[in-house]
């Protein structure tokens, strides 16, 4: 069988901005082509602090914030989102994540997963958010 190879170069990075990004080695936002993804985003600030500590609606609200302005830095929108991931360490938050969800996302209409976890990665954390767009 023949060997099937590609390039794909990375267009653009988006810094993570977190105390935490050069450690682990990631990136908010990386465009390829057509494709941006996003990484896991919590509710934190540049210096690590935890906005709305365990509330789940103000956690998402912050978190669809601070994604719109990284993905806008490759030139994408939320109309560009064609899937959503959230994660939640407790699944009873759904209604309150989805309400957040829905205000952004409720005529765009992505693919979406809502998935309980055991824990974030500091305890006020209660949602985390991933997201997968298409640029034509």
């Amino acid at each position: 069988m023949a060997e099937l190879t590609a390039s794909v170069s990375v267009n653009m990075h988006v810094d993570g901005n977190r105390p935490w990004a050069s450690i682990v080695g990631y990136s908010r936002v990386v465009k390829m082509g057509n494709l941006v993804e996003v990484s896991g985003t919590s509710s934190t600030t540049r210096d690590g602090q935890v906005i709305s500590p365990n509330d789940a609606y103000g956690q998402m609200k912050y978190i669809l914030e601070e994604v719109e302005k990284a993905i806008a830095q490759v030139g994408a929108t939320y109309q560009n989102t064609i899937r959503t991931r959230v994660f939640m360490t407790n699944i009873e938050d759904w209604p309150a994540v989805a309400k957040a969800h829905g205000e952004v996302f409720s005529k765009i209409l992505p693919a979406c997963s809502f998935v309980e976890v055991s824990r974030l990665m500091l305890p006020e954390l209660c949602v985390e958010f991933e997201a997968t767009l298409w640029m034509p």
